[in-house]
This record gives structure tokens, C-alpha cells and sequence, in this order.
């Protein structure tokens, strides 16, 4: 099966993309938690829920924070509330609405209360990033902005994933990436999320479609967030760009196609074999496993992958390799490098089990499951599929 159309379509205004792509069957192996919720890798039950901070990579997972962002009760469609900060882009002068998640300066990480990922200064100088003539992170100036007019497409196949057809629901325009370098060479994520037309967070013809509201007395923007698995644990984080337009498509956000420029491919995998303080040389990834066709069922415990985020319009339970903490050893990265993994057709589908380990599902390629490779083929070896999604981490429900 060559999955190539799907990795590597480019969408123009107004046009759909055709994915001419058959359906493989799927497979898995791993004992299910008791406490399993269908929209949740574990129920929250027995666990502590810590939003991470400019501080997490220096203290334990229970002592988090400050952080400027806030976080509603978990749910099945969790939110959280950014402040909402206003910069120019495109047109000089042009309004622009965005939020900042994340700095790779833990000063500047901490004056905005956002995560401390130094793995982001990697990017810095690169075709990743967009320079800002402002020096202040709150009021950014960049070239780049987003057209966030066109209609999303996503029209399911019978198995969910791939869609018969699909196309982004709002497009970066030439020289447009959250990615933005500060004139001192400091990169802050500062996805775009409105145009600067209006305050209305419902006008989706001028708002990112995972706005929820705005809250323009206070400044604030509540925002969707997405359910993902960490080390057998529950994680939250928030999805806003994707490199390639069928991911964007999917994942309901910007078409970026700048990030695929992030320095580089797998290295985030390989980031446990070097030597502290643990970063690659010129990394500035970490990776993510995606499975295709895990088990679908909206009340399913077992559900997972991205046939069943189509189908049942649920988090697709994505398998994060890194989370910022005092054990990741600055591993952590906003920047997934996706990992697409399909279960062998040999594989029952009562055997497809939800995993929730990047160790533990990775080592299922070569025996139970395959990569999907840039190239849209399948392969024994664990590797990165091409592509990179734009998804910070909020906050962690840990058992330990």
C-alpha cells in the first residue's frame, strides 16, 4: 500500500485532495488497564493532575507551575485558557491574535509562564522559524500570517483513516510558522490563531476552528484540547499546526508547511543516547507514535488511533516519547515528529489493545505492526513518517 498522497498532499484555496489510498487492517498486543476511559488513556482516578511550567524540567511532576495557562475539568472535550496576545503580520500594520506556549529561554519562559523547551533554540536561524523585528514576545512583527477562511474537508472512509477526501481548514500563508525568532535569537511557539478581524471566537472564517470563545475584556481565548498517552499515563496537549495538509486536515488545524523544515527527522528518537543534557545536536523534534488502525467505538476502552479519531470524532490517543520533566532531561519538544504505525493484517481486531508506552509500542514494528515511511510505504524498522505536528503540552494525570 503506498501511502504517499496522504503524507506529502498540498492543498490550494478552496480545493479538496482525493486520498487514493486503500484500507489495511490492524493489530495490537498489551494487557489493558483497568481504569481505561474511552477519551482517555486512564481514568483519573488515583492519579494527580499537574499543568507543566517554565520550571518542569527542575522539579518533580507534583510540583509544577507557575504557568499562565488554565485548565478546565477533564472531560471527553477538555479546554484550556491562553492569554490572548496581539502582534502585527503580513501587511504592516496587520492585526494578528496568537498565544505563546512555549520559549527557549527559561527567563522568558518564566516572565510569560509558558514551558521551558531549550530544545527549540535548535530551530532558531533555520527555514522553521519567522523572524520578529519586535523584540517583545507579547507584540510580535513577522511576515508570516494565516488564512483562516477555507473550509475544512474530512469525508471518512468505511474504516475511518484515510478519508476518501480532506483539506485544512485554514492555510498558512508564504513564510508563515509558529516558530518565531526574537531579534536577541530566543524561539518562542506563537501559533496564529486569529486574523485580527473581529473579538468573535465563533466566526471560524477569522478564528483557528479549536477557538472555543474570546474573551476580549480579559484578554483571554479558551481553546480545545487533545487527549494523548504518556508512560502508561494520561496527558494533555493542544494541537495547532501540521507540516503537511492531510494531518492538518485531520488534526483540525494550520497548514504549516514550514515545519517540516524543524531540524530533523528521528532525532528525537535518538535523543536517550547522548550524553547530558541529552539533546541531539541540532534536534529540535521529539517523537510521536500515530497509530492507523487501532480499535474504534466511542465507548470502546480500547479505541485508539487515527480511524477512530475520525470515526468517533474523539482524541486519536497519540503516544508522546517525552513530557518536561526533571527525569526528560530537556528531551521534551512541542515539534512531534509523527510515527505513523499500521497493525499487520495477521493481527485480530479484538487483539488491537490500546498502547500507552512509546517503548512498548514501538518495539511492536517488526512483529505485530509497520512503519509508514516518508515515501508512503510500509517498513519493519521504526522510523519517522515525514511530517511534524505543532501540539504543546498543558498538563499531565500521573499515577506516580
Amino acid at each position: 500500500m503506498n501511502w504517499r498522497p496522504y503524507l506529502s498532499t498540498r492543498r490550494v484555496a478552496g480545493a479538496a485532495f482525493a486520498l487514493a489510498l486503500g484500507a489495511g487492517s490492524v493489530t495490537s498486543a498489551q494487557a489493558a488497564f483497568p481504569n481505561q476511559l474511552p477519551f482517555m488513556c486512564f481514568n483519573t482516578a488515583h492519579t494527580f493532575h499537574q499543568t507543566f511550567g517554565p520550571n518542569s524540567f527542575f522539579l518533580d511532576e507534583n510540583q509544577q507551575g507557575p504557568t499562565g495557562f488554565h485548565e478546565n475539568p477533564p472531560t471527553s472535550k477538555p479546554t484550556v485558557t491562553f492569554p490572548l496576545r496581539q502582534g502585527t503580520a503580513g501587511i504592516p500594520g496587520h492585526t494578528v491574535y496568537y498565544v505563546i506556549t512555549d520559549a527557549s529561554d527559561q527567563t522568558v519562559a518564566q516572565s510569560l509562564g509558558v514551558n521551558f523547551t531549550p530544545k527549540l533554540a535548535n530551530a532558531g536561524g533555520t527555514a522553521a522559524v519567522q523572524h520578529s523585528s519586535s523584540a517583545n514576545p507579547a507584540a510580535i512583527d513577522v511576515p508570516g500570517d494565516v488564512d483562516f477562511s477555507p473550509t475544512r474537508v474530512l469525508v471518512p472512509s468505511a474504516t475511518g483513516f484515510p478519508p476518501t477526501s480532506a483539506a485544512p481548514g485554514a492555510i498558512g500563508n508564504s513564510g508563515y510558522s509558529p516558530l518565531v525568532q526574537l531579534p536577541s535569537g530566543v524561539v518562542i511557539n506563537a501559533p496564529q490563531i486569529g486574523d485580527g478581524a473581529n473579538t468573535n471566537g465563533a466566526d471560524k472564517a477569522h478564528w483557528a476552528d479549536k477557538v472555543v470563545s474570546v474573551d476580549a475584556a480579559s484578554r483571554t481565548v479558551r481553546y480545545d484540547i487533545t487527549n494523548g498517552c504518556y508512560e502508561d499515563q494520561s496527558v494533555h496537549y493542544v494541537s495547532f499546526d501540521a507540516s503537511a495538509a492531510g494531518p492538518a486536515a485531520i488534526e483540525d488545524v494550520t497548514f504549516a508547511s514550514a515545519l517540516g523544515n524543524v531540524p530533523s527527522p528521528d532525532c528525537g528518537t535518538n535523543d536517550i543516547n547522548q550524553t547530558p543534557p541529552f539533546i541531539a545536536p541540532g534536534c529540535a523534534r521529539e517523537s510521536l507514535i500515530a497509530f492507523t488502525n487501532g480499535q474504534t467505538g466511542k465507548d470502546n476502552i480500547q479505541r485508539q488511533g487515527l480511524n477512530a479519531a475520525i470515526l468517533d470524532q474523539e482524541s486519536p490517543l497519540n503516544i508522546l516519547e517525552d513530557v518536561p520533566n526533571n527525569a526528560g532531561q530537556f528531551n521534551y519538544s512541542p515539534m512531534w515528529d509523527i510515527h505513523l504505525v499500521q497493525w499487520n493484517d495477521s493481527v485480530p481486531l479484538a487483539s488491537r489493545l490500546r498502547q500507552t508506552d512509546f517503548a512498548t509500542a514501538a518495539a511492536l514494528v517488526g512483529t505485530q505492526a509497520q512503519s509508514i515511511t516518508p515515501a508512503g510505504t510500509l517498513s519493519n524498522t521504526f522510523q519517522a513518517s515525514g511530517f511534524i505536528v505543532n501540539c504543546p503540552l498543558i498538563s499531565i494525570f500521573a499515577n506516580n
